[in-house]
């Protein structure tokens, strides 16, 4: 089982791929807590050249909170991330973590119903996209 979600998009801008995915995140539930760009931040650090890859940290606040209220210590797995990359002009990457297998490592079975209904919502946005 992978670790991740992932679809390609093509003939589509980098900005217009990040709104798209904002939307249909939001359709789920989902909210943007976080976006870092990894470009700026690698060409500001250190002064490397990278293309397009923003990190997206979604959100679905009602999940979290049951989440937290089965285990303390789950923030350290949120938000749910999302990667949007483009190594190619017009083909754009998008990755979302696949919380089924990130939430292995945890031994509380109370998690197990939430890891599987955030993964299916989750992958309902990459299949959408």
């Amino acid at each position: 089982m992978n670790y991740y979600y992932s679809t390609i998009l093509n003939n589509i801008t980098f900005q217009q791929a990040i709104a798209k995915i904002t939307e249909e995140l939001q359709k789920e539930g989902f909210g943007i807590l976080t976006e870092i760009d990894l470009k700026t931040t690698l060409k500001k650090k250190l002064d490397v050249d990278f293309y397009n890859y923003k990190i997206l940290g979604a959100c679905n606040a009602p999940f979290a909170y049951k989440a937290l209220k089965a285990e303390d210590k789950i923030g350290t797995m949120l938000p749910c991330n999302v990667i949007v990359q483009e190594k190619e002009t017009g083909i754009i990457e998008v990755s979302a973590v696949n919380p089924i297998v990130s939430m292995q490592a945890i031994v509380n079975e109370s998690l197990v119903p939430i890891a599987l209904e955030i993964g299916d919502k989750l992958k309902k946005v990459i299949d959408a996209l």
